[in-house]
């Protein structure tokens, strides 16, 4: 183990560490909220890693949702980490073991792949590792801590935590949609799918884990259809 390589990565994850403890603090406070253990929850983080799966699964949970639902709903939502995974896998300056890649893997999430991506040197085993170090322990930490405090709350406070999920999605959504016009369109997209299956009568039957994904796939392939980015982009991005 290299260790000057681990520290450089747990000093590169500090603002990962800080910013996914306050997400996940609202997290585990609206899991409280929904009817989740705190225990429960903190196992969800623990285990997962991955806010838009984590509250797409707790909504699924709440609806009662079937497992072949939240398998499919994951996939539709987490399919960009294996793509995310063949990134890190070429900018890897040595082998990479079996344990060591299933850590890798595991915490590879948006923020952590942009630091890696972003770091001119080669990466190296001990410096993905120190990098996900503290995202994994602000994730679990910010779960346990909102859960705990979510769990003495007035109940009256507990059932507004209900809505802290679309405020959040709100303000991850608005700044990019209100610069990028491809990403205001899925927006509306996502949106209209979404009403349709709220509205009217005949798709009201749909489960809420179906919905999301047939709301996800379409709006997606839509603006892709429309918004197609070329290859030299690509390659620059």
């Amino acid at each position: 183990m290299n260790w000057n390589e681990y520290r450089d990565g747990v000093r590169t994850g500090i603002p990962v560490g800080l910013g996914y403890f306050s997400v996940s603090f609202g997290f585990g406070a609206m899991a409280i909220a929904q009817g989740l253990k705190a225990l429960d929850a903190t196992l969800i983080s623990l285990t997962n890693l991955t806010s838009a799966g984590q509250f797409a699964g707790l909504t699924l949970i709440v609806a009662m949702g079937t497992l072949w639902e939240m398998i499919v709903t994951q996939i539709v939502i987490n399919s960009r980490y294996s793509l995310m995974s063949i990134a890190l896998a070429q900018r890897m300056g040595q082998r990479i073991g079996f344990f060591p890649r299933l850590f890798i893997a595991f915490f590879n999430t948006d923020e952590i792949f942009a630091l890696a991506m972003a770091r001119p040197k080669a990466l190296s085993v001990p410096f993905m590792l120190g990098l996900g170090t503290l995202p994994i322990l602000g994730w679990t930490s910010g779960t346990l801590m909102g859960a705990l405090a979510g769990s003495v709350l007035p109940a009256d406070i507990r059932a507004a935590l209900g809505v802290m999920l679309y405020g959040m999605f709100i303000a991850i959504v608005v700044p990019p949609a209100k610069q990028e016009k491809p990403v205001l369109i899925t927006v509306i997209l996502a949106l209209m799918f979404s009403c349709c299956f709220s509205w009217i009568p005949a798709l009201k039957s749909v489960s809420a884990g179906i919905s999301i994904v047939i709301c996800t796939v379409a709006a997606a392939a839509i603006a892709a259809a429309l918004f197609p980015v070329a290859e030299d982009e690509e390659v620059a991005q």
